[in-house]
């Protein structure tokens, strides 16, 4: 019998989501999962207070571990650990790189194969790229990367995201803004590319599996946000440098607010619509070569 442990966090309950609707097939096929939903100790409330929020900033971009509250992994040795998780802050959130630094997980993720399912707003290739550092790290075998994301407009579900984080309302509103979060058609496609990886697991064909997943559109990387995410992720780690040590924070977490709220609104369209009209036409081949790379699985 086949064994996976399906290991994540889920503050708002969408990444459980998506687990609940990927795992599916595994234990229609009866395949033995071992899903594990950690906590943080003390744990991260929900909705967000905007001071809370934004201070867990620097240690998000750091990769800064928190307590976890106690488990236990029980039927390893695993044919496959799926490690599941949401960014923070272009990061993996802090129980996320908590869990990839933790000696239980640590001793389980040597020699074995790990397919990520990540659940984003819509950037999420750099925490992907500190993902898959700390699993080379651990000795484990990256094959295969699944990504969901919220399709509508950047700046619109940026709106509709603090909304709900603040609120706790996910709703549509104004007639404008969408409803906030990954699409129910969307975390529910989940069960496909759970089939796909679950074919692979039968077959122990590991080397076909992320061509697939790509071709059927588990994962996809977009220009534009791609061309924002690789600026803002080097402008993020210097915030949280500059941050981390400060002993009062308070007014440096302010300004960089400001700073977040005024690029994202303001400087992120103007740059886009720069790059869009005067380099991007020229910038083909490399453009497709980025794309390729986060499509794929080199660390």
């Amino acid at each position: 019998m086949k064994r996976i442990l399906v290991i994540y966090y889920s503050q708002t309950g969408q990444l459980d989501q998506i687990v609940q609707q990927f795992i599916r097939p595994f234990t229609a096929a009866g395949v033995k999962v071992e899903r594990l939903r950690v906590q943080a100790q003390p744990p991260f409330e929900f909705p967000w207070s905007s001071r809370r929020f934004f201070d867990v900033m620097p240690e998000s971009v750091l990769e800064k571990p928190a307590e976890l509250a106690p488990f236990e992994l029980k039927d390893g040795p695993y044919d496959l650990i799926v490690f599941a998780y949401q960014p923070w802050f272009l990061s993996p959130s802090i129980p996320a790189s908590s869990l990839l630094q933790h000696p239980a997980l640590l001793q389980v993720l040597r020699g074995s194969r790990v397919l990520t399912l990540i659940g984003a707003r819509n950037m999420w290739l750099n925490a992907q790229e500190k993902v898959k550092s700390r699993l080379q790290q651990a000795g484990a075998q990256l094959v295969g990367n699944v990504a969901l994301t919220d399709r509508h407009h950047n700046l619109a579900s940026a709106v509709s995201i603090m909304r709900w984080m603040f609120r706790g309302d996910k709703r549509p509103f104004l007639g404008i803004f969408p409803p906030a979060g990954i699409a129910g058609a969307d975390i529910a496609r989940a069960a496909d590319y759970g089939q796909t990886v679950l074919n692979h697991l039968l077959a122990e064909n590991w080397s076909g599996l992320q061509p697939a997943l790509v071709q059927q559109g588990a994962v996809a990387v977009k220009p534009n946000l791609m061309f924002i995410e690789e600026r803002a992720g080097r402008l993020f780690r210097i915030w949280a440098r500059l941050i981390a040590n400060k002993k009062n924070r308070r007014p440096w977490l302010l300004a960089y607010q400001y700073y977040l709220l005024f690029a994202l609104f303001v400087v992120a369209p103007v740059v886009l619509l720069v790059h869009n009209m005067f380099f991007r036409p020229f910038l083909g081949k490399l453009i497709r070569s980025r794309q390729s790379y986060y499509l794929g699985l080199k660390p």
